[in-house]
């Protein structure tokens, strides 16, 4: 029998499987190298639009945070605006009503028996203060003023004797008189007294 030697031939194609399976393995990584490229320069791709996109939604945003900023300017503007307009009507108000009050006062004051010096007025009350010639005109004065539809209720604060040029005696008197509140109010007033 013929002996054959396979030796050699084992080895070679050991050293071809080898070769094989080497040349497999560098094209796998080479694929996958060019795929892994390919995926980087994509997301890359996608970066910059997205990142372009962003520069845009940020300039719109800045057009339209200004104008937001100038809208906020002229609410804040109407809203002052409309507390003066409050304010000047209050006001304008208040100037009728006192004129409405001085006004009457002249036909309350005793003529050629007594005159006023200060006259204050807030909210809710009124300082008379003044001079008469006795305590009688005082009365008078104050019966008059409780009557009258202004007032809701009349106090003597002080009544002094004060001394004049030559001699003359007089009265200086002091009123505090409690407005008279319009009878709307009123029922206001008693409605939410009574809740």
């Amino acid at each position: 029998m013929i002996k054959i030697n396979l030796l050699p031939f084992r080895v070679a194609r050991k050293k071809e499987n080898i070769r094989k399976q080497i040349s497999i393995f560098l094209l796998v990584v080479l694929l996958t190298g060019v795929a892994l490229l390919w995926y980087t320069l994509s997301i890359n791709k996608q970066i910059v639009s997205i990142k372009e996109k962003t520069k845009q939604i940020d300039y719109q945003v800045a057009i339209y945070k200004e104008k937001v900023d100038r809208v906020n300017q002229i609410k804040r503007d109407l809203k002052i605006l409309k507390e003066k307009l409050v304010i000047i009507s209050s006001l304008k108000k208040q100037k009728k009503k006192q004129l409405m009050l001085f006004d009457d006062m002249t036909d309350l004051i005793i003529p050629t028996r007594m005159w006023l010096e200060s006259f204050k007025t807030d909210k809710n009350s009124v300082t008379i203060k003044g001079i008469a010639f006795d305590n009688p005109t005082i009365a008078d004065f104050m019966e008059k003023l409780e009557k009258s539809s202004l007032f809701s209720t009349v106090d003597l604060k002080t009544a002094k004797i004060k001394k004049f040029k030559n001699n003359i005696m007089l009265k200086s008197f002091e009123l505090l008189c409690q407005k008279e509140i319009p009878q709307n109010k009123k029922a206001k007033n008693a409605k939410q007294g009574k809740k």
